[in-house]
């Protein structure tokens, strides 16, 4: 049930993220710089959606005449509205760095908040290949990610179907990695100052 409940809501927050994307408006960025990273994936998006209205169509004219044929439309439609929403779950759910923490998110699959206090390094880190391994999280987008986190202490991540990780090194994308690199140090510094030397 649990399951359930959790796949509902995933979904719910996808068709939400188109409603935003129509409307121009980001999500929870109000007290805190954005950092996208859905500019990779427009292309490979759209050529799916393209795609996906074309079986939607072809399926359409094959099938009128069965039984079926209602039922495979309002699946194939479903399908089509999926690819369009995850993409603008891309696009509206960007990384958030506020005074509270860094928000780093993968549409509305992954939502992880991390203290400043807890980021032990940040730097650039082109990455095109990525093995599982305990405690790493890896967010790739188009294959690769381009921003090392590592923390001094691990984090709790929560999979989409609710499963609890701890996670002490995080691999994400960002358009700009150099800015989201250097604004996260910087806040990092702020939050965490030089202890004062002794006179």
């Amino acid at each position: 049930m649990r399951t359930a409940y959790l796949l509902v809501r995933h979904e719910m927050r996808l068709f939400t993220s188109l409603v935003l994307w129509a409307a121009r408006r980001i999500h929870g960025t109000e007290a805190g710089q954005a950092f996208g990273y859905a500019r990779g994936q427009g292309a490979v998006m759209s050529g799916l959606a393209f795609v996906c209205v074309v079986k939607t169509l072809t399926m359409s004219v094959l099938l009128r005449n069965w039984p079926l044929h209602r039922v495979m439309l309002v699946l194939d439609v479903c399908t089509v509205l999926f690819v369009v929403s995850l993409y603008a779950a891309f696009v509206v759910r960007p990384h958030v760095l506020d005074a509270a923490g860094l928000r780093i998110r993968c549409a509305c699959h992954v939502d992880l908040c991390i203290p400043l206090e807890r980021i032990a390094a940040v730097r650039r880190e082109l990455r095109t290949t990525h093995e599982r391994a305990r405690g790493e999280l890896d967010l790739p987008v188009g294959s690769q990610t381009s921003v090392t986190l590592e923390l001094t202490e691990p984090v709790a991540h929560f999979t989409l179907l609710g499963r609890r990780r701890a996670v002490r090194v995080v691999r994400l994308h960002a358009d700009d990695a150099g800015r989201f690199v250097r604004a996260v140090t910087q806040a990092r510094t702020a939050a965490s100052p030089l202890p004062d030397r002794p006179g």
